[in-house]
């Protein structure tokens, strides 16, 4: 998935047992990465998108995948795409289903205090080492050895998608160009997929995605977004740390 995950296991297991549930989140994001990479020939989206199978042949994984993708366009109004570069590329939303999966899994193995945190896309359960709230940074948008805010949280998951590491890498659908006007967004919520699209649809609307990220706390999905000229906006529920 071109990029480094970290699993933090806190309960109160042997070590036998928490090697096992770590060695079986690592399995599983092996093989969501050779099933979903983009950059391998091999892989069943590559396959899928050169035409040697069909999407009803491709595996389960792969089709709840694709439905979901297509919800999300619905409720995005288009603008989460997994087909806005104009060929299928589901990455937007596999990363983040592929870390709450495998938190999903933990929790099913006896896991109830863990962290997993891939790139900008992390799910918590739990209390953290110190009993307390996880505590997660979010990274300053300009300066990488600042963070913007201070997030902390029991169960949920915090996903930001911005152009400060990989330039502009997210298109606006309406335009057909890269995304502008916003430099970072951080989404904040019960679901890491869902929170990981809403970041990335929000970058891809600009500015106008301020507004509609306003309208997702009903949902329970709070956000914390940086502009390009440097002003700052959170929802009033962001779950700031107090130091």
């Amino acid at each position: 998935m071109g990029t480094v995950v970290s699993i933090e296991i806190v309960d109160p297991l042997p070590d036998t047992v928490l090697r096992e549930m770590i060695e079986s989140t690592c399995a599983w994001l092996h093989e969501v990465d050779a099933r979903f990479s983009t950059y391998r020939d091999d892989s069943e989206v590559s396959r899928l998108r050169a035409g040697a199978v069909r999407a009803e042949e491709c595996s389960p994984d792969l089709r709840l995948v694709l439905e979901r993708c297509a919800d999300l366009w619905r409720t995005t109004d288009g603008y989460f795409d997994a087909y806005a570069g104009g060929a299928l590329d589901p990455s937007g939303y596999v990363k983040g289903w592929s870390v709450e999966e495998a938190s999903s899994r933990l929790a099913a193995a006896g896991s109830s205090r863990h962290y997993i945190g891939a790139g900008g896309d992390i799910r918590m359960r739990g209390t953290g080492p110190s009993g307390g709230r996880w505590r997660v940074g979010v990274r300053h948008p300009w300066e990488a050895d600042k963070l913007a805010w201070v997030l902390a949280l029991t169960d949920g998951a915090v996903a930001t998608s911005g152009t400060y590491e990989r330039g502009a890498h997210v298109w606006n659908p309406r335009t057909g160009e890269p995304a502008t006007g916003l430099r970072s967004v951080t989404v904040v919520g019960p679901d890491l997929a869902v929170a990981d699209a809403y970041a990335t649809a929000a970058l891809a609307m600009g500015e106008p995605g301020l507004a509609w990220l306003a309208g997702l706390t009903g949902e329970g999905y709070e956000s914390a977004v940086v502009t390009e000229d440097g002003r700052a906006f959170t929802s009033a529920g962001l779950p700031v740390a107090v130091s």
